[in-house]
């Protein structure tokens, strides 16, 4: 085993091969992929080999200064690194979407019901606590402490049929909001790359993305009907502009705002769980009914045991 860890390691040293992922990359044209996201070679090394080098790292526990500044067996410069890692030229979301369509292909002929297939929505704290100078970093909250840290916000797009996960598209959020911003849009960035549209994604409310994001995943071909979300994306409002284009399952926020129609009246949740004749004992499904969405649509609220500390 320790034999097997040495040989992989050594392999990241040597550009005139993929590491253990050779065939991988093979099967998949990943040099082509790259080529097709405008990551193309300037000078020096192919990206193909800087990619495969950098993709190494994390299979064979390197960190980029462990792996390759301190590496002296490494054919690649560390700043041959940082650049390819900062150009705001090469386009990422492009070959994330190009290489998990060829994976997706692969995997959906193994499936005998694409009824399994969905859409997978998360948002998740990005912490930069330490950081001081990072472009747009900012105050951002914590869902899960219910606490403000410095950092961003990962909103992560995935594809899965209930055994694999394919992440397929994801943004780094910071702040809509400039006081929440310690740090801005560096000004040597060219405003017709790729880049600079990304990082004024980045300052855009969450729920100007979303669509956009879902729009470009089923556009590639991608046959979920439905998508899965956490009760931070539940505000009517999204679920509306969401629904145009998938079937949404989610849960749901118990909010004095957010009203549905139901026995004539516009109701938040729990009052209408109050209305509702509940199944006893240790019953998977306490409850459910149908009502009506203030986009006009009927919607089937199900009400399930959980814990009670989630909002």
């Amino acid at each position: 085993m320790h034999n097997n860890l040495i040989e992989e390691e050594n392999q990241i040293t040597d550009p005139d091969k993929m590491g253990i992922f050779t065939h991988y990359f093979n099967q998949f044209k990943v040099g082509t992929l790259l080529n097709r996201s405008g990551i193309i070679k300037t000078k020096g090394l192919l990206p193909l080999c800087i990619f495969s080098i950098l993709f190494n790292l994390s299979f064979v526990r390197k960190n980029l200064y462990e792996g390759v500044v301190r590496n002296k067996k490494i054919v690649m410069e560390k700043d041959v690194a940082y650049n390819f890692l900062n150009s705001p030229t090469y386009n990422w979301r492009r070959f994330t979407l190009l290489l998990f369509s060829r994976i997706y292909v692969v995997i959906s002929n193994l499936l005998d019901n694409s009824s399994e297939e969905v859409l997978v929505l998360d948002d998740s704290p990005y912490d930069r606590s330490r950081s001081k100078k990072v472009e747009l970093l900012s105050r951002v909250y914590d869902h899960s402490t219910k606490k403000y840290i410095k950092g961003f916000r990962m909103l992560t797009l995935g594809w899965s049929d209930g055994n694999s996960f394919l992440g397929i598209d994801f943004a780094l959020l910071s702040s809509a909001k400039k006081k929440n911003r310690y740090n801005e849009i560096s000004s040597k960035i060219d405003k017709r790359t790729c880049g600079y549209k990304r990082r004024q994604e980045a300052i855009t409310k969450s729920t100007e993305i979303i669509v956009p994001m879902i729009k470009r995943v089923l556009d590639s071909g991608v046959r979920a009907k439905h998508i899965v979300m956490d009760s931070w994306f539940s505000m009517p409002c999204l679920i509306s502009l969401i629904s145009e284009h998938i079937h949404v399952i989610c849960m749901m926020k118990d909010t004095p705002t957010w009203k549905y129609g139901y026995d004539g009246k516009n109701l938040r949740v729990s009052d209408i769980y109050k209305k509702l004749k509940k199944r006893r004992g240790k019953a998977k499904i306490k409850a459910s009914v149908l009502v009506m969405h203030p986009n006009g649509e009927k919607v089937k609220i199900i009400f399930v045991p959980g814990d009670k500390q989630r909002g």
